[in-house]
């Protein structure tokens, strides 16, 4: 097995790419040996529905696409990072705006937790940022 694999797809800032980043992630995960019906499957999905709804969001049209990028390390560590061309970083929204959304941050960062894993914001080149998850991959790797 390859000691790093990747895959990548980069989507228009509209509302309906949030189910097509979350589907292409999933189809990834299932083609490196996840179930489509386990536990982390499922998570990261959610994971990257909370990412990409941010990246459409809350960029306020100032990044036409954002990119999903899925890494595989050492058959040890998922790696999902999306970036926008928005140079403002995430934050939790106070307690009292919280009511109707703002809450996608608080959710990625649990359920990263949840899995063992840890969350990160670093900046691209270009002036935006890139989310980053990574989680300890338990499935065995197929060969492809």
């Amino acid at each position: 097995m390859a000691d790093h694999q990747e895959a990548s797809v980069t989507l228009p800032s509209d509302p309906a790419s949030v189910s097509s980043a979350r589907t292409y992630v999933g189809d990834v995960l299932a083609e490196w040996g996840m179930p489509r019906d386990a536990e982390t499957a499922d998570t990261v999905r959610l994971i990257v529905s909370e990412l990409a709804t941010n990246a459409v969001m809350h960029t306020r049209g100032q990044s036409p696409v954002f990119t999903v990028d899925v890494r595989l390390e050492r058959d040890e560590h998922l790696r999902i990072g999306v970036t926008d061309s928005h140079p403002r970083y995430p934050k939790r929204l106070p307690a009292a705006v919280q009511q109707d959304n703002g809450r996608g941050m608080v959710i990625i960062r649990c359920l990263t937790s949840e899995c063992g894993g840890s969350l990160s914001v670093r900046p691209t080149p270009e002036g935006g940022k890139t989310v980053w998850i990574a989680l300890p991959w338990t499935v065995p790797v197929q060969s492809v």
